[in-house]
């Protein structure tokens, strides 16, 4: 069987802000912040991968993809040139499939510059010029804005009360000295109604949370705080995030709220081990990597964050999948030790986190890329079941009511999302 080959061309336009209406409602696919990035359109071409070897897998394959492809791009900005939308599950027996998706369209827009991206399959002898199909200007017109789609949820498996005992027995296990941290979650469950789109869904979220990466993947809808890795010719950065705090009801109990969760010994504890965890697994890779002097806090519409930013220089040529395999799953979204953390979530919250705390992002033909981790999430399936997670970091002093109420807090961009 012949492999395909693809034929790949970028052209800069005139602005075409905003994206997301131009999205497909049915199946969008988009990775944004502040309204510049990336959406796509149609599927030419599917990865998917499972198991342990899932990122490794994927990346491979797409090499191979990439190095057969012709590309021609006029921008060369981060998202131009041939680029696929991915989502990985977080757990390696998950039976939730891993997907990199290669659209036939790529609409881009990033420092005040916009750019159309087209995508096709080369056709007859591999020798001939590549049919780039891609100097048709046409652009697809926003769609009119639609209502949010309205979505009752209810708890999924582990009930209120189910993850109190959870959270519970986690800290039992860590006072006992088997772990340091776990992060667990919970779900809560809804049914999308066949005439609904997820445009107005997806709108929702970037206009609260503009300063979230905005992303819709193979039915994976959510707004995440958490940079995962970013890759853009040599340079990488990374966000830490551990350590939560709600916003208080004024402009003086707000500062108030923040300056408590800054000198929190439990919440500084539980980030320290994120970021050290983070810096152990990207420092191989790195000839340079510099962290925050200390945590700040991130203010996000409904809560404060611990925060530590990491910047440095690749030192080995990885590509943006390569340092997500070596990262993932961080000690903010699994626990320390990694081994013993996921252990404890299999058991305790008793079922398939899916994509949900997995990386989800993009990579481009020549191995950049930018990932966050699949935070403030829902799973969109086929049959219209959305199912929304929200999960805490659990250490020696967490309280099971207050970890119980941090997980309302996180459903709320989600839940608000869809309508709740």
């Amino acid at each position: 069987m012949t492999e395909p080959r693809l034929a790949v061309r970028t052209v800069a336009v005139d602005e075409i802000e905003p994206l997301i209406p131009r999205t497909d409602p049915r199946t969008p696919l988009a990775f944004l912040r502040r309204g510049e990035g990336i959406v796509g359109l149609g599927e030419l071409l599917r990865i998917e991968a499972s198991g342990p070897d899932r990122i490794e897998d994927a990346s491979a394959a797409w090499r191979a993809l990439a190095d057969r492809a012709e590309v021609v791009d006029h921008v060369g900005l981060p998202g131009s040139g041939l680029v696929a939308f991915g989502a990985f599950a977080f757990a390696d027996d998950s039976s939730v499939p891993s997907v990199l998706i290669v659209p036939e369209l790529v609409l881009g827009r990033r420092e005040g510059r916009s750019w159309v991206t087209r995508i096709s399959l080369r056709t007859g002898d591999p020798d001939s010029a590549p049919d780039h199909g891609a100097d048709d200007p046409r652009i697809p017109e926003p769609a009119p804005r639609r209502r949010v789609p309205r979505v009752s949820f209810a708890p999924g498996t582990m009930t209120p009360l189910g993850y109190q005992d959870a959270v519970g027995e986690a800290v039992r296990r860590i006072d006992a000295g088997e772990l340091e941290k776990v992060v667990l979650a919970r779900q809560l469950v809804g049914e999308l109604h066949e005439d609904d789109g997820l445009r107005a869904t997806i709108t929702r979220l970037a206009e609260d949370y503009p300063d979230t990466w905005v992303f819709a993947v193979d039915g994976l809808i959510g707004a995440s705080p958490e940079t995962l890795v970013r890759v853009d010719h040599g340079q990488v950065s990374a966000r830490v995030l551990a350590g939560t705090a709600a916003r208080g009801a004024g402009e003086a109990s707000d500062r108030e709220r923040a300056a408590t969760l800054l000198a929190s010994a439990k919440d500084r504890s539980e980030h320290a081990i994120a970021v050290e965890s983070a810096v152990q697994r990207l420092e191989p890779h790195t000839a340079r990597l510099d962290t925050s002097p200390e945590p700040f806090a991130l203010q996000l519409p409904n809560l404060w964050h611990l925060a530590t930013d990491l910047k440095g220089t690749l030192g080995d040529g990885s590509s943006s999948l390569d340092l997500v395999r070596a990262v993932h799953p961080t000690a903010a979204v699994a626990g320390t030790p990694r081994r013993v953390a996921l252990a404890a979530i299999a058991e305790l919250e008793g079922f398939d986190r899916g994509r949900y705390a997995g990386p989800v992002g993009w990579i481009d033909g020549d191995g950049d890329g930018e990932w966050a981790i699949a935070l403030r999430c829902a799973q969109v399936d086929q049959d219209g079941t959305v199912t929304a997670y929200a999960g805490c970091g659990i250490v020696h002093d967490s309280v099971s009511a207050d970890e119980l109420a941090e997980t309302v807090i996180k459903f709320r961009p989600i839940v608000e999302a869809f309508g709740g």
